[in-house]
């Protein structure tokens, strides 16, 4: 049965507006978990409108929530020190009560200018793209062993180095919150292959991604990991005036093998869209897929 989850991007919208949206997520069983992405700055709409920051949104919301799983689709490992890192997402995991979905990703590429603005107006480096994903794999190492290593460690690796590393609290979920990977690069699938209970891969060219989720089965072949393991995930845009094609888009992604699907709602959000999404979008999805 596959599950469902909506997408907020919390851009060129209010912050009343995307908790209205995620308190009445909270409230139908058939959303069983919710989203925010990772930029600091626009990427569509008025450069210059809001952004909010992920991961303070999250947490604010996932105090104001009580069922749905939350998370970010999907943390940019440029933004943060991965210990840092895991420190936030530690946090965020007992704020929700062990709700917490942990989805990161190498960062932005350096074609989408918009989003490559956002480093030198941070004060951010941007490293090319080896270094991003090379430094996605320790990162996921090192957060792991936060989240889970009773003692201090050191850790010398070529992109992150740490000495005393130590985390406390750990998240409520043991051994650790479920890690979601993003990207469809072959370098990023190998990491996936390694750390990941769950791959997304944005929707839009269905036959690319499953191209992709074949060659993740591959690279887990080739480490002795059961391909299995990693549940295969897409985000699939909404329209809100042509549900069909977004029904018949869900329809062939979990005809095509992945079973967690994440519904990118555009702003402005209706009253009522997570009702209407569980009734126009779920419904008959569920249905079929029993």
């Amino acid at each position: 049965m596959p599950s469902f989850g909506i997408m907020t991007a919390p851009m060129q919208v209010d912050y009343r507006d995307v908790l209205r949206v995620w308190r009445e997520a909270d409230t139908v069983a058939e959303i069983e978990h919710a989203w925010l992405f990772d930029h600091l700055m626009p990427i569509q709409g008025d450069p210059g409108g809001p952004a909010y920051e992920g991961w303070t949104l999250l947490s604010a919301l996932a105090a104001q929530t009580e069922r749905l799983r939350v998370g970010l689709l999907v943390t940019s490992n440029r933004f943060r020190p991965p210990a840092m890192l895991a420190k936030i997402a530690a946090t965020v995991d007992v704020v929700s009560g062990g709700r917490l979905d942990f989805g990161i990703g190498a960062g932005s590429r350096p074609d989408h200018p918009l989003a490559r603005r956002e480093y030198e107006a941070h004060g951010l480096p941007f490293h090319d793209f080896a270094h991003s994903v090379g430094s996605l794999a320790e990162a996921c190492t090192v957060i792991r062993r936060l989240w889970t290593e009773t003692e201090p460690f050191d850790f010398a690796g070529d992109y992150v180095r740490l000495t005393g590393a130590f985390g406390n609290p750990k998240p409520v979920q043991r051994p650790h919150p479920p890690i979601l990977i993003g990207g469809r690069s072959a370098a990023t699938l190998r990491v996936a292959a390694e750390h990941a209970d769950v791959w997304n891969i944005p929707g839009g060219d269905l036959d690319d991604a499953v191209h992709r989720s074949a060659l993740l089965d591959r690279y887990c072949t080739e480490i002795g990991r059961d391909p299995a393991a990693v549940t295969r995930s897409m985000h699939l845009a909404v329209d809100y005036d042509r549900p069909r094609d977004t029904r018949d888009a869900i329809d062939a992604a979990v005809a095509a093998g992945f079973q967690h699907l994440v519904l990118g709602l555009p702003a402005p959000y209706p009253a009522g869209v997570a009702r209407w999404v569980a009734d126009e979008l779920i419904a008959g999805v569920r249905v079929a897929a029993r």
